[in-house]
């Protein structure tokens, strides 16, 4: 194979001095090479990196690297860099959940297919990244199937004629997608304007409301529109600050997923002639337009618009993951304080998604205290409730219910608090149906809010049934399976190697735990598998994985942070055991990805190179397959804080950073025993750009991005052949 190398520019300059009339011979001055040049030009005398490993002592050791699939699959530089240095590589993105699964749940293998074929007809081997991972997940699809089933009450559908639907495949700046209606004439100047509308949408998420103009672009805005998978009424308020107010616009760039709008209105505070003439999209969505990125928009199906005939509304609040009972808690303010001494009765009526016990209480908001009405068992049916306790302080000025302790949805309706004896409703907004006007809340993940129309209480609305827990295990099973036969159905006539489960394990606060989404507020493409299969998610990955290969994969097991001295190390060992224990599953190796930063001050560098020896010793006495799966290199500040950027880096920063990749190399060569190196795959080539969401703006490579050789080249390249090949003073 024809061997690649990038030879630095050398610049060379000549002097003459010729005179017009005097023939004699010409008079040449050399000039130096620059400094930065003749110190690299040793760097130039390394062959390509895979020659420098001994192939009799490693006959099994594969050198790879990180690629992105559509440059290597253009065939350009990348191409020929990675086939001439690298045994193997590994895609960055295009073989992950996200990148494959669709929203709708099919999978598209046209780039993992045509990644396979590019790499077979080269003689490169791939390495498998990732089947089973909570990152890089069609997390929006996997969530529909965990849906509850909704059977529809009355008025609940099928009746609702038209609304106006946009969506946004993915979340990016919020004015990256938009909707406009353009009005037929500009807006008053410094007149307050009234915006009403009901929407819903197939996710929760915000977008945001404003008047613009369309000249320049300015606007006044109405705020941000929060959203729920139910109809919800919105009235917002503004004032025209400028003349030519001209555009409506509602921008949902941030926002993923499918909206539907329904009787819009927009008109001046006071009056009842909407400038919107379009507003219930029954006659099509003349006026409305859009634009943005791969959003789309449009009328909606018939049926899908909003039904005001619904019954009802009530009070909801939610809590994902039960804790302690003060983390939750929904309030209503009252104004004036209570009597001291007096007894109050507070009714209601609740019901819930779960059986579980929920409790209320009148506060003081200035120190917390409070005489409790004690706890209350909700069920899935609506109940009244009757319950008494006396205020014996005299700023008790807050109704509390605390739901810290229970999972699941609640909905309250037909609030009353009354002196004993009285009629008179201290709560005036009970019954919610002119919405929620002074209820509030807080606590963790927990949410609230005014429930769909038709889910009061006396109303007929949509019965939700909830999936149970062991439904949901066997639904999530079923999903994973089905990922992983289909990428293996399309790779494994060739891609024998795997990161069957990538990054189990938590990093705080317990490092021989696995990760957990609960409790978080997640990312748009993070799902956690863990969360409804249990422990034994990595023992059925692998099951899986066998299942529908070839027979003959090579399975790992990887994570980050292995070198950073703390449990996690260990941790993986151990949950490696744990997961074999039944005597059946077998993990071949263990992946350790060593994203590492160099450390300029010379007692934290000491220790992290105590740290990366003791990891290696805990590897190597596993008995797997060890592999350094995704190597690359930053530099830290001496405050051990702030990285260093490519265009600060010095000469003597980017030399000691060479040593270290070439002392991470030999240990692993001297400390792995020779029957368990599986290989190392450096995982950035070149420095990374700015514009990257990876250690963005970073000398991380061993190449720059101009793919010149760096001193770390010739670091890593001395790592590999166990010996200083050339140096800078060759």
């Amino acid at each position: 194979m024809k061997q690649y190398k990038k030879i630095l520019p050398i610049a060379l300059a000549l002097a003459a001095v010729v005179s017009c009339t005097d023939d004699h011979i010409l008079e040449y001055t050399t000039i130096d090479k620059p400094l930065e040049v003749a110190a690299m030009e040793y760097v130039n005398k390394y062959d390509a990196l895979k020659t420098y490993v001994d192939r009799q002592t490693n006959p099994n050791f594969k050198l790879g690297t990180g690629v992105s699939v559509s440059d290597y699959l253009s065939k350009n530089i990348v191409y020929r860099l990675t086939n001439a240095n690298y045994d193997e590589m590994t895609a960055g993105w295009e073989m992950k959940h996200m990148a494959v699964v669709q929203k709708d749940g099919t999978m598209d293998f046209s780039n993992v297919e045509n990644f396979v074929e590019t790499a077979k007809d080269a003689g490169t081997t791939i390495y498998g990244h990732t089947l089973c991972w909570h990152s890089n997940q069609n997390a929006t699809y996997l969530n529909t199937l965990l849906e509850p089933v909704i059977i529809p009450g009355e008025g609940g559908g099928g009746n609702g004629g038209y609304a106006y639907t946009f969506t946004n495949p993915t979340a990016g700046n919020f004015w990256e997608a938009q909707v406009a209606y353009n009005l037929s004439s500009n807006l008053d100047n410094g007149t307050q304007y009234v915006l009403k509308f009901m929407a819903r949408a197939t996710a929760t998420g915000i977008i945001r409301a404003e008047i613009q103009s369309s000249s320049d672009f300015s606007s006044d805005g109405f705020g941000t529109i929060d959203l729920t998978k139910e109809w919800v009424e919105y009235e917002m308020v503004t004032t025209a600050n400028k003349a030519d107010r001209n555009r409506f616009v509602i921008s949902f760039g941030d926002y993923e997923g499918t909206v539907f709008i329904d009787n819009v209105t927009l008109q001046p505070a006071g009056s009842n002639k909407s400038v919107i003439t379009n507003s219930d999209f029954e006659n099509g969505s003349i006026g409305w337009e859009g634009w943005g990125g791969s959003s789309s928009r449009g009328l909606s199906k018939d049926g899908e618009g909003y039904n005001s005939g619904k019954p009802g509304y009530a009070y909801w609040f939610e809590n994902p993951t039960a804790a302690n009972f003060w983390e939750a808690q929904i309030c209503y303010d009252i104004d004036p304080t209570l009597d001291n001494g007096t007894q109050y009765t507070l009714k209601f009526v609740a019901k819930a998604t779960a059986n579980g016990t929920i409790r209320a209480e009148i506060q003081s908001s200035a120190d917390y205290s409070s005489d409790g009405f004690g706890t209350f068992d909700v069920s899935k049916e609506w109940q009244e409730y009757e319950l008494t306790t006396t205020a014996n302080k005299a700023d008790r000025n807050r109704l509390i219910i605390s739901f810290g302790d229970y999972a699941g949805r609640v909905y309250i309706d037909n609030v009353s608090l009354c002196p004993a004896g009285s009629n008179k409703n201290i709560i005036t907004s009970g019954d919610f149906e002119n919405g929620s006007a002074g209820w509030g809340g807080w606590g963790g993940s927990s949410s609230r809010g005014l429930s769909e129309l038709g889910e009061g209480y006396g109303g007929v609305g949509d019965e939700i049934i909830e999936k149970t827990d062991e439904e949901k295990a066997e639904i999530i099973t079923n999903a994973l399976e089905t990922w992983i036969a289909g990428m293996m159905e399309v790779t494994k006539d060739y891609i024998t190697t795997w990161d069957v489960i990538n990054e189990p394990m938590s990093d705080w606060p317990d490092q021989t735990q696995l990760k957990s989404g609960e409790g978080k507020s997640l990312a748009s493409d993070e799902f956690y598998w863990q969360d409804y299969m249990g422990k034994d998610y990595g023992r059925k990955a692998v099951e899986l994985a066998r299942k529908h290969g070839n027979g003959n994969e090579i399975l790992f097991v990887n994570d980050y942070g292995l070198e950073g001295g703390g449990q996690k190390c260990q941790g993986l060992i151990d949950m490696v055991k744990y997961w074999e224990s039944d005597g059946v599953t077998k993990i071949d190796g263990i992946g350790t990805q060593m994203h590492v930063n160099l450390k300029l001050d010379p007692v934290a560098a000491a220790q992290q190179e105590d740290n990366i020896i003791k990891m290696f010793e805990l590897l190597a006495s596993s008995g797997k397959l060890i592999k350094i799966s995704e190597l690359d290199m930053g530099i830290l500040k001496e405050d051990n804080l702030a990285s260093v950027k490519s265009s600060e880096a010095t000469e003597e920063q980017l030399k000691a950073q060479s040593d270290l990749y070439e002392f991470i190399v030999k240990k692993y060569f001297e400390i792995i025993p020779v029957a368990q190196q599986y290989g190392i795959t450096h995982w950035a080539p070149t420095d990374s750009p700015e514009s990257s969401s990876w250690r963005g703006g970073e000398p991380i490579g061993l190449w720059t991005l101009d793919y010149n050789r760096k001193h770390a080249y010739a670091g890593f390249a001395n790592g590999l052949a166990n010996k200083k090949i050339f140096s800078a003073e060759d």
